[in-house]
């Protein structure tokens, strides 16, 4: 059991009870436990146990036990997450899924998989991919990042600009409530309107709800083919009025990122990357379809980026020519780890309008706090992803990203934008949530969440601020 005083023991009954069901598959050392305790954020905590989750009957027993003992329960995967909802901050139980993986079939003549919560994201799109398919979320962390925690945050990545999130990938789950209530939600077609929407619902909770047990996942074919372009302009605000005038065209690129100025300098000053000493932003385009159609779709969006202010468009026609043009964009997490690696990072989301003004309101903050702030992201849906360079070591800093952090979030709801995109709320976001959603609304959340959760023991204190 946990040595650490801030970490009291499990009650005996309840600890007895785990090791019966879980047996090896339980942990209760404090050495064992703690590399559980903490997300891809700097939030941690100590559990009192980590249970590994391989079935459901096995979930629902354990979340009545939790029940019966107050005890809060925590889901996670393997922690890519960056907002802290991982962290048993409220201490109690950590439920791994990460060894959950009973499930992974592809049925393609229904363009469907079903799959348990424990694989990643990046072996479904391996198994898709034999039969010509992908599943179109693609968060970066797709190599680690489980398919329970794509669902459970919503995350998507690139493609969602042309093929939506896991909401619109998802038909069906199965779960069990926070009353130890297994659940089947949604359909096995691509129709269906019984009942209230639940998997929706469920999808992007971040485990506030109820444990996802395995999904039913809409397929995609894989195009054709696809054409990479770059482009580059002299300064933020040309290459933001570009992005708006891509997505006015017929044409839906596949992935649309953003780069702007101080990040190329970044970059720059990591890896000589050859890109001109005028850049002062770039887009990374992608389109894909069918081969008859792809260079005409190609040569759309090219004339489409070429707006007043831009310096080069330039199209990829090799396998070398795409990796290099890709290239800075993959250098960038480097960049900013190395200069700062305890940044805040937040996934703001605006109308693709309104991303000229909110580049605009950004160069303000950032001179009015005497922060920089350096914006990339997901240009073709308007997940820009903000990064104040600060150290939240430093006393001095971090007096001035509280208010400039604040002044952002105003901006973003400004514009009829919302506080997160992908990486969700969890604790680090929660007490600005008040800020977007109406008191009506709130009301509403927690009536559900009680509905679902009528003992508050899953991920408590997660999502939303306090009452």
């Amino acid at each position: 059991m946990s040595e650490d005083p801030a970490t009291p023991p499990l009650p005996t009954e309840l600890l007895h009870e785990l090791e019966r069901l879980f047996g090896d598959q339980l942990l209760t050392a404090a050495a064992d436990c703690w590399a559980y305790g903490y997300d891809n954020s700097r939030q941690h905590a100590l559990p009192q146990a980590v249970c590994f989750g391989h079935d459901e009957q096995q979930i629902s027993a354990l979340i009545k036990l939790c029940r019966k003992h107050q005890t809060p329960l925590v889901t996670r995967g393997r922690g890519t997450g960056t907002t802290g909802a991982t962290a048993p901050l409220r201490g109690g139980i950590v439920l791994s899924m990460e060894r959950m993986r009973e499930t992974l079939t592809v049925d393609p003549a229904n363009r469907i998989a079903i799959v348990s919560p424990g694989y990643t994201n990046q072996e479904l799109q391996e198994a898709a991919g034999e039969h010509g398919f992908f599943w179109p979320p693609d968060p970066t962390s797709a190599a680690v990042a489980t398919v329970g925690g794509n669902l459970a945050y919503n995350s998507a990545g690139p493609r969602a600009v042309k093929y939506g999130t896991p909401r619109e990938n998802t038909l069906g789950l199965r779960a069990v409530t926070g009353a130890g209530d297994p659940i089947k939600t949604g359909v096995s077609t691509s129709k269906g309107v019984v009942g209230y929407d639940l998997t929706r619902l469920i999808i992007g909770s971040e485990g506030t709800l109820a444990v996802i047990t395995e999904a039913t996942i809409k397929l995609t074919p894989l195009a054709e083919s696809k054409r990479t372009l770059q482009a580059i302009y002299r300064d933020i605000h040309a290459a933001a009025r570009a992005v708006s005038n891509i997505m006015a065209q017929p044409t839906i690129p596949c992935a649309l990122e953003f780069m702007d100025g101080t990040a190329i300098d970044m970059v720059r000053n990591y890896s000589d990357l050859g890109l001109p000493d005028a850049a002062g932003a770039l887009l990374m385009i992608e389109v894909d379809g069918p081969e008859a159609g792809i260079e005409a779709a190609s040569q759309q969006i090219a004339e489409a980026a070429r707006i007043d202010g831009y310096l080069t468009v330039d199209q990829a026609s090799t396998d070398e020519d795409i990796a290099r043009l890709w290239r800075t964009r993959k250098a960038l997490s480097p960049a900013l780890r190395n200069v700062a690696p305890k940044k805040i990072n937040e996934d703001i989301v605006v109308p693709v309008s309104q991303i000229p003004a909110l580049i605009d309101g950004l160069e303000k903050l950032s001179k009015e706090h005497g922060i920089t702030i350096v914006n990339f992201g997901h240009a073709g849906n308007g997940n820009i992803h903000v990064n104040l360079l600060v150290d939240p070591d430093d006393a001095a800093q971090m007096a001035a990203a509280t208010p400039c952090l604040d002044a952002v979030f105003d901006l973003v709801l400004s514009l009829d934008g919302t506080l997160s995109g992908e990486h969700g709320i969890g604790w680090v976001k929660r007490m600005f949530v008040d800020r977007e959603l109406d008191p009506a609304s709130l009301k509403l959340m927690a009536a559900i969440k009680r509905q679902f959760d009528p003992d508050n023991i899953l991920n408590p204190g997660v999502g939303f601020p306090d009452d």
